[in-house]
């Protein structure tokens, strides 16, 4: 196929993203625009998106017994007290 004047070439796109998280695998693939600074734009959103999702998806706390975390606070409060030292004191002659 010719290209001839006035024929309109869709853009491409030339921003492709893959974003290795753990074990997932995504691809980010910029939406088609004129300007490669337009698609890195639609690349961040995508990709920042796709990032939100993650650390909401795996940012679950831990279920931890109560038991353990008493035990943990009731250990600190048994710190001995450095016993009081005096200080020597030098004569100056």
């Amino acid at each position: 196929m010719e290209v001839q004047c006035g024929d309109v070439i869709p853009p491409k796109s030339r921003v492709v993203c893959t974003l290795r998280l753990g074990s997932e695998v995504h691809s980010i693939n910029a939406i088609n625009k004129d300007s490669i600074s337009e698609q890195l734009v639609s690349m961040k959103e995508q990709s920042m998106s796709v990032l939100k999702d993650f650390i909401t998806k795996h940012n679950v706390p831990n279920d931890v017994p109560d038991d353990l975390v008493e035990s943990a606070s009731e250990e600190d409060t048994d710190v001995p007290e450095k016993p009081h030292v005096k200080s020597k004191k030098t004569k100056i002659t």
